[in-house]
């Protein structure tokens, strides 16, 4: 796969301007809530903030969405940062191409709330669109976010909670012990991360609990029946082997999973939306995976 100019111009972009700035979390938290600048609302999709059981949140709603479908958002941003407004540039075409009503909630952020504190909002929100008669959940999560779906997937089960219809996890960060070793392959060729600020953000979050812990770690979970699977990564990212990882342990407890490494692309490239062309390609990936599900499964 050849990237695309705009891809190339980024790349370099978040190379300096990221990678090599070592931020505080107070930093990156002012840092996601600038990239809400770059943002333009695609057209024919309205976003309306609301409260959600007592969580933030907003509703992205495409005028083409299908109301019985709902996709619930688990922003990225390491447990410690990320927000809506972070989140609207990847978040809103995201729905438009699904053609879905997509709802983000503000999860509490540590080190102020540590684990659990993210994963009983994720939880709340998930049980609000059930009591609301949400007839089919698709839950997705970039980064953190994708760990944090595939968390609140295992909490729903152990509760014996209805699973969300499918899961989709872009760039997952699903081992917060760092084991993989594309945190070495991969440093050199990784744009947006380094495995200190991880080291620093899984200590934040996780608090005094274990980080082999399964629902703060979901590379140690056993993932019997679970919900067909998405996973999209980076080839140049170090959490590439968390996707590995995580897709050959859902394939040996019998899971629909898809792992689906993208070339040259980085770490949740497709929260540059519009920006570059690669996003809407990942999006259009999500449709098609969503659309080869048995349909009972996707639309009731």
């Amino acid at each position: 796969m050849t990237l695309s100019l705009r891809a190339r111009f980024w790349r370099f972009v978040l190379r300096q301007t990221v990678k090599k700035r070592r931020l505080t979390i107070e930093q990156h938290r002012i840092s996601g809530a600038q990239m809400a600048a770059f943002f333009r609302l695609p057209p024919q999709v309205q976003v309306e903030k609301t409260v959600v059981a007592g969580l933030p949140a907003a509703w992205i709603r495409p005028n083409a969405a299908d109301p019985r479908r709902v996709l619930l958002h688990l922003h990225g941003g390491g447990y410690v940062t990320g927000s809506i407004d972070s989140h609207l540039m990847l978040c809103a075409p995201l729905a438009q191409t699904l053609e879905m009503n997509l709802l983000l909630p503000e999860y509490r952020l540590a080190p102020e709330n540590p684990f659990p504190a993210a994963l009983e909002d994720a939880l709340t929100a998930y049980r609000w669109l059930l009591a609301q008669g949400a007839e089919s959940i698709v839950v997705s999560g970039d980064s953190a976010g994708g760990g944090l779906a595939l968390a609140l997937t295992l909490a729903l089960r152990e509760a014996g909670d209805p699973l969300p219809a499918a899961v989709i996890c872009l760039s997952p960060w699903a081992d917060l012990t760092h084991q993989g070793q594309s945190h070495v392959t991969r440093l050199e060729s990784e744009v947006v991360l380094t495995t200190e600020t991880l080291e620093e953000w899984a200590a934040c979050y996780a608090g005094a609990a274990n980080l082999t812990n399964p629902l703060i770690s979901p590379v140690y979970a056993d993932f019997h029946g679970f919900p067909p699977l998405l996973i999209q990564v980076g080839s140049e990212e170090i959490l590439l082997d968390d996707a590995r990882a995580l897709a050959e342990k859902a394939r040996a407890a019998g899971v629909c999973v898809e792992l689906r490494i993208w070339d040259g692309l980085w770490h949740v490239w497709p929260a540059l939306g519009a920006l570059i062309p690669e996003s809407g390609q990942a999006f259009n990936e999500i449709k098609e995976f969503l659309h080869a599900q048995p349909p009972n499964r996707i639309t009731a």
